[in-house]
This record gives C-alpha cells, structure tokens and sequence, in this order.
C-alpha cells in the first residue's frame, strides 16, 4: 500500500524550478548549473541533480558567488512572479554573510 499524500502537503517542486522561482538566479539555466556544480545542498545532503524534490520545510544551503544562504521552503509558485511574491517562498534563516 502506497503512502498518500498529506492533504495540504503541495507536490514537491524541482528544485532547479523552486531556485528559478524564488529569484536565488535570473534563469534557470543558472539555477541547473548552480545544481550540477554541487553549490546546493537539501537539508544537509549535497544535490547535483537539477531534478531533485524540493519540498515544504526543506533547508537549502546555496553557495554563491560572493555570500552563502541558508533558506527553509515556506511555499511554491507556479510561475515565476515579481520579489515582493519571490519573497514569500522562502524564509532566511541565518543572515547572509561574505564567503571568507
């Protein structure tokens, strides 16, 4: 017997998407790239599949050019909307600081 889906648990997103989505990069070419280099990392765990589940609750650990960020998922989009909608996506966790 499969397990079902929590009522209001939305499906899990891409995780190339969700990063498209959320506005951490301008395409979603970069998003991918940002995926197989191994910058990104699901509660812990380093990912290098662009396909990866994202879902509610998960902590990603995204390792930019000039600054690391600690997010937790809050939501997901459909399409991808202006800051102000980007913003309700995600809650930061720690502050982002300079990479050393």
């Amino acid at each position: 017997m499969q397990d079902e889906p929590r009522e209001n648990s939305p499906a899990p997103q891409r995780l190339d998407k969700w990063l498209y989505h959320a506005r951490i990069v301008r395409t979603r070419a970069d998003a991918a790239a940002l995926v197989k280099a191994g910058h990104v990392r699901v509660n812990g765990a380093r990912s290098t599949a662009p396909s990866h589940p994202v879902r509610l609750d998960d902590v990603l650990t995204i390792a930019l050019d000039s600054r690391v960020r600690v997010v937790r998922v809050t939501g997901f989009a459909a399409r991808r909307g202006d800051s102000h909608a980007a913003r309700g996506l995600f809650t930061e966790t720690i502050q982002p600081s300079p990479r050393a």
